[in-house]
């Protein structure tokens, strides 16, 4: 049967039943309740205890549960919150306070009233009510199945967990060994702001970042990371352990802002979980584990959570963050300040209009229009996709670049007439770009474009494919424009170009970027990797003999009639880097 939307045993039922039939008066109801199970408040109002008389009154009828998985909520089965609970005696957990902070249905509550008898203290904290009492009839089920089981004091609020006060909890539980524990929302701030979700923590700059950063990709965060860094932020000094499952990106973000944050958590670990077979999502993700008021650790263990096993292990190492400390190789001999800048490819965030095939003696944009357009704003464009040859051939895909420098005015375009007119006719499309970047920019406005940009010669790596390959991309009789995601290196001559592009795909950069970089995260390959590439330090290691083969090699399936020798490397390496600054 459901009773406020939520599940409730035939057990429960019987009993509430009776209480809704003897007892009068709801603060009544909730002192006999919690003289059951422990749980105080049962019915937060008379109103909620008048409705349960009417709710056990009706007849049981079809009901479609709320997907919400769309907010991130993945509701952990009783068995993976057992396992997780074991995996915790298995450390020598004994908490005094369990604290979850979206505890959802009541799983690991209920986990945790099973696995751990010293519990004295129980606080649960969740903002969808349907999931308040499901939580609650869970509970008070278990103690009716179980009258002789160790009967904390329960506490579970409807409440928003960005504004619950966790202040004054501390102030309550201080002398306690905590156990903060459960399995936040899997979603960004971005996500749920677009779902128009109220559940948000108040709009700042969470991540401290600046400038574009702080307006595009870096300025987003995953919602449980901002849950895991405030309550490790609250908790650090107290005596106690934080259990959380999340995403292994938020694991991995934690870790790295140990280096500036320096929280005292200590035997931080990164417990693989199979998100596939646990919540059918295709998700990395693993149980976060640390203790809190030891020391401060910049590192992390990584093991499976099934076998225990251990995998490697990631985070700082002197002044540089591997993603395997403990990797082979002489990756820590290049790292340090790439000699060349790398930039990204542009940005448009209009693919439908600003992405074009050749049809004819015209183009086929995405809306399926045919598009006559004057040349000389348009260039070839390549994707990651088109980033897999060693030589990249004639672009399929062109682009309109309508800025040959980021907030350059866009008036101009219109001395192309077909160009201008084909643009506007879809200008709505532009201004309804959500990006604030463009917001206060001209018409049309583009980012990743500079100077760099018309360089003829490219060197170029995808950063979303989970490769270390790197591409050369030559012009077609103009430069070849790449999207935005996409790094790369401009130059104008092609034996500086052929020559980095052989030190980049050389065995010890392959090793050095397997190092650094996290295969489970969204972009893998990132401006802030390469930039870690010292070109020089390669090429001091580099078998001379080998990379002058390989890269006459290149030159050669170019058809090319060159022949690069060892002297060339030098000069491309050392040469003066002429790609300008973003501002």
């Amino acid at each position: 049967m459901r009773v406020f939307e939520a599940l409730i045993s035939d057990l429960a039922i019987s009993f509430l039943d009776r209480i809704s039939k003897n007892v009068h008066d709801y603060l009544f109801a909730n002192q006999k309740i919690e003289k059951i199970c422990g749980c105080k408040d049962f019915f937060p109002s008379e109103d909620r205890f008048l409705s349960l008389k009417d709710e056990l009154n009706k007849p049981e009828g079809f009901y479609m549960a709320e997907d919400r998985g769309e907010y991130g909520d993945f509701q952990t089965n009783m068995p993976l919150s057992k396992a997780v609970t074991q995996v915790l005696l298995k450390k020598n957990i004994v908490p005094d306070v369990v604290i979850e902070p979206t505890c959802g249905k009541g799983n690991f509550i209920l986990a945790a009233l099973q696995s751990f008898p010293s519990v004295k203290r129980v606080i649960g904290i969740e903002i969808y009510e349907p999931y308040v009492w499901q939580c609650k009839f869970n509970i008070l089920d278990y103690f009716l199945s179980h009258p002789d089981a160790n009967k904390p004091s329960i506490q579970i609020h409807r409440f928003n967990v960005f504004g619950f006060d966790f202040l004054e909890l501390k102030k309550q539980i201080q002398d306690s060994n905590i156990l903060i524990i459960g399995n936040p929302p899997w979603v960004t701030n971005s996500m749920l702001g677009a779902l128009e979700s109220d559940n948000l923590p108040q709009k700042s700059n969470f991540k401290k970042k600046r400038g574009l950063d702080a307006i595009t990709g870096k300025g987003n965060f995953d919602i449980a990371e901002y849950i895991v860094v405030s309550l490790i932020r609250l908790f650090e000094k107290c005596n106690g352990w934080l259990s959380l499952l999340v995403k292994n990106s938020v694991i991995k973000n934690i870790v790295y802002e140990q280096h500036n944050n320096h929280f005292w958590i200590s035997d931080i670990e990164e417990m693989n979980i199979d998100s596939k077979k646990e919540f059918d999502v295709s998700v990395e993700a693993s149980l976060l584990f640390c203790q809190f008021g030891k020391h401060s650790s910049q590192q992390c263990q990584v093991t499976d959570f099934y076998s225990g096993s251990i995998i490697n292990k990631f985070g700082w190492k002197e002044s540089f963050f591997y993603s395997d400390i403990n990797a082979d190789g002489l990756f820590g001999n290049i790292d340090g300040k790439c000699q060349l800048e790398w930039r990204q490819g542009i940005k448009h965030d209009c693919s439908k209009v600003m992405e074009l095939e050749q049809n004819g003696s015209g183009y086929r944009n995405k809306l399926n229009e045919n598009v006559d357009l004057e040349e000389d704003l348009v260039y070839g464009l390549l994707k990651s996709s088109d980033l897999k040859t060693i030589v990249a051939v004639r672009p399929k895909k062109f682009t309109i670049v309508t800025q040959q420098r980021i907030g350059q005015n866009t008036d101009y375009i219109a001395n192309y007439p077909c160009t201008y007119a084909y643009l506007r006719n879809h200008l709505d499309l532009f201004r309804n770009r959500k990006s604030t970047i463009y917001k206060g920019n001209p018409d049309f406005s583009i980012f990743g474009i500079g100077e760099y940009s018309f360089k003829p010669f490219k060197v170029a790596v995808s950063g979303l494919y989970k490769t270390f390959h790197f591409t050369l991309v030559l012009p077609d009789k103009k430069p070849v424009m790449l999207d935005d995601t996409c790094y790369f290196l401009g130059f104008d001559d092609l034996i500086s170009a052929v020559a980095i592009h052989t030190l980049l795909n050389s065995d010890v950069v392959e090793s050095f970027l397997q190092s650094i970089t996290f295969s489970d995260a969204k972009r893998m390959i990132t401006k802030d990797a390469l930039m870690r590439i010292d070109l020089r330090r390669v090429l001091d290691i580099v078998n001379s003999e080998t990379i002058v083969k390989q890269a006459n090699t290149t030159i050669m399936s170019m058809g090319e009639k060159m022949e690069m020798v060892f002297d060339d490397f030098y000069s491309a390496v050392n040469q003066k880097n002429l790609q300008l600054e973003l501002f």
